[in-house]
């Protein structure tokens, strides 16, 4: 219950227009608006001040003030579950691969005068830094993702950059020579790169981030190994900040990664985590929740319980994604450029792996022939074939961002009360799909990415 008042405090801020420093009511107000107990009212107050959307104000004059949202529990929140997923570094390389390019091509189309300062401030950072020493305040290709102005594309690569380090963290150059030489290597890269952009040369920086992601994953390939990614420890600078609760859940979530705790196996009993980490009890109670509200662990009561590793589930990460951008409020061209790149993407995957049982049987699937007036049914199933391509092809980060734009689609859809689909618009849309199909069974990745990429602009009144 605390949950879904959570949600309807959040969807009322989005409507109010989350007006930053707003006052929302007093707890009693609150109480009454909602009809919950007070117990049920702070627990949501919990989750909502966890997604950073308001915070509750104590004393005379008090009550839920709402405040501008961070990034960082969001991108924390996804960066665990991935921990969890056990991403691969090839899963890594081809989501930079997909977004990377993008976001240069965006930046040269789009960039002015004071973005070409800022990363020409960044470039001249890195030409002055050296192993060993702090690095420099402001990372690349996030600086370079915020000049596309394309707030979806920040945000994922900001989780993509933060999943590099983690890798670069278990990786080790041969000698410090070597390291010296692989820096200079990136700076040169990262100099060809801005001055392409600088340029307006949108294909060229497109082609010279290609590259260079490329290189920066055969370098991690070839001195770490490929496979599963161990779980690396807490980047520096990358430790939450606020309240004991907050630091203490996130303390536990990489302690629980870093471990390899088994799903179904004790982490610690209350006694013994209370003793562990010195903390009092409603602040250890209260980080359990935040555990259990993604999943990451459950709070089992009686003989041999404790708090209990359980399998996360993305819902938590896509709604705290989607939450913040709905506060960024992407355009829909935003959406739109980074959907396609995903969908054209997944396409493309799928058809490789054809053969595939799994695969086998998604193209055999068909809508029914015959429907009951349900026109929301064939809404979904625009939406299951989307989702069901990026499962089929196999990246856990890309079907993860698919999921977080489909999430806020249906948020704007719920918003704006857009008229339902006509019967014609879902003929089109099934013979769209079965077209789709026919080129994925006949391994033809020209003519099945022609038609994913006709049919998503032919349906953009139902995405958009």
């Amino acid at each position: 219950m605390a949950s879904a008042i959570a949600r309807e405090i959040e969807a009322d801020i989005v409507r109010r227009g989350w007006t930053v420093g707003e006052y929302l009511g007093s707890e009693t107000a609150l109480r009454q608006r909602y009809g919950v107990s007070r117990s049920v009212l702070r627990e949501a107050v919990r989750l909502v001040e966890h997604h950073q959307v308001a915070r509750m104000r104590r004393g005379p004059g008090g009550g839920l003030l709402i405040c501008e949202p961070d990034a960082a529990p969001a991108t924390r929140a996804v960066v665990i579950y991935l921990e969890y997923l056990g991403t691969t570094l090839a899963d890594l390389l081809n989501a930079r691969l997909v977004l990377e390019p993008l976001a240069a091509s965006l930046a040269a189309e789009r960039i002015d005068e004071d973005g070409i300062e800022g990363l020409r401030a960044v470039l001249d950072a890195e030409a002055n830094w050296r192993p060993g020493l702090p690095a420099p305040r402001e990372e690349f290709h996030l600086a370079l993702a915020q000049r596309s102005k394309n707030p979806v594309l920040q945000l994922f690569i900001d989780i993509l950059m933060r999943l590099t380090k983690r890798y670069a963290l278990q990786s080790r150059a041969g000698s410090a020579s070597e390291a010296l030489e692989a820096v200079e290597h990136m700076h040169g890269d990262h100099t060809e790169i801005v001055a392409a952009v600088t340029a307006g040369d949108s294909a060229r920086a497109r082609t010279l981030t290609e590259r260079h992601v490329k290189g920066v994953t055969a370098w991690l390939q070839q001195h770490q190994g490929s496979g599963r990614r161990r779980p690396a420890r807490r980047l520096p600078g990358d430790a939450p900040k606020g309240k004991l609760a907050e630091m203490l859940a996130v303390t536990i979530g990489d302690e629980i990664a870093a471990g390899g705790w088994r799903v179904g196996s004790v982490f610690g009993t209350e006694a013994a985590l209370l003793e562990r980490y010195r903390v009092s009890r409603a602040v250890f109670r209260e980080a359990v929740r935040l555990l259990e509200y993604h999943a990451i662990a459950q709070m089992r009561r009686g003989p041999g319980g404790g708090l209990v590793v359980s399998t996360p589930r993305a819902q938590a990460s896509i709604d705290t994604i989607a939450l913040y951008l709905q506060y960024r409020g992407p355009t829909r061209e935003d959406l739109r450029c980074v959907r396609d790149a995903i969908e054209i993407d997944n396409v493309a995957a799928v058809v490789k792996r054809r053969d595939d049982p799994d695969v086998a049987a998604f193209l055999a699937a068909r809508p029914p022939h015959e429907r009951v007036g349900d026109l929301g049914a064939a809404g979904a199933d625009e939406f299951r074939f989307h989702v069901g391509l990026a499962e089929l092809a196999g990246n856990a980060l890309l079907d993860l961002f698919l999921r977080i734009i489909v999430e806020l689609f249906r948020r704007n859809w719920s918003s704006t009360g857009q008229a339902a689909p006509t019967w014609d618009d879902v003929a089109a849309v099934e013979h769209a799909h079965a077209r789709i199909r026919e080129a994925i069974e006949a391994g033809d990745d020209s003519l099945a990415r022609h038609r994913t990429r006709r049919h998503l602009d032919a349906a953009a009144s139902w995405w958009l």
